[in-house]
């Protein structure tokens, strides 16, 4: 049974790391005293060891102890022995990188289909998805595959804005991305907005948070999914 909160952000302006989160953590990882960190996002470029202390700092608010991946010399058993797991933001091309170098893309999936709970923000959100391909991220390394690990059946599209009306800037909006997207693919994709995130338990996924979504479907017209509701798209 899929256990998992798919965040669009790990901070909202003016807010600390997860706040917005801490009550919905504290009760999504109520049974894991432990969760493994995966910080190879790397935001920014710090380092797995600096980026593991700053996010412990949310998760001691709620009295859990943080451990990054990076430091077992076995990944794979560190995933196996977890008892939950939080994937963080950054650069989706590094995370799917080095998911793929590590060889941990397949067990990764294997466990979030097992149960163990799963927190994913920014670029461990867009992980979720089918591909990685509605990422907002630069493309500064070459990951050997598009695909991550699929555990809901859409592409997402994190950090999502709405066009501003009174912006004069002639470039492309998400919109306009996202459409583009769908004149080579096919795959849904949910623009998931800022505060807003997932609930997936096993084959039910709920919209939460105040805002609502936007879905786009390739040959259709985008629509919003209010907050609240249950996402059926496929």
């Amino acid at each position: 049974m899929k256990n998992l909160l798919v965040a669009s952000t790990s901070t909202l302006h003016g807010g600390d790391y997860l706040d917005y989160l801490l009550d919905v953590l504290s009760a999504h990882f109520a049974s894991a005293n432990n969760v493994l960190f995966i910080p190879y996002a790397r935001p920014g470029g710090v380092s797995h060891d600096q980026y593991t202390a700053n996010a412990q700092k949310a998760f001691s608010k709620i009295g859990k102890q943080l451990v990054g991946i990076h430091s077992f010399e076995d990944p794979i058993k560190a995933l196996e022995n977890a008892a939950g797991i939080f994937t963080g933001g950054g650069n989706t091309f590094v995370l799917v990188s080095q998911l793929y170098q590590n060889q941990i893309m397949a067990p990764l999936r294997e466990v979030i289909l097992e149960g163990i709970p799963y927190l994913g923000t920014s670029a461990g959100s867009n992980i979720c998805g089918l591909t990685m391909q509605t990422t907002n991220d630069m493309p500064i390394v070459h990951p050997p595959s598009f695909k991550t690990l699929g555990v809901v059946p859409f592409n997402i599209n994190p950090h999502y804005l709405d066009p501003d009306p009174d912006s004069k800037h002639m470039g492309e909006t998400r919109e306009t991305r996202i459409k583009e997207f769908h004149s080579q693919n096919n795959l849904p994709v949910l623009g998931l907005r800022e505060g807003s995130w997932l609930e997936v338990k096993d084959d039910s996924i709920m919209l939460k948070g105040t805002l609502s979504a936007r879905v786009f479907e390739k040959d259709k017209p985008p629509y919003e999914l209010a907050a609240g509701s249950p996402v059926r798209i496929n």
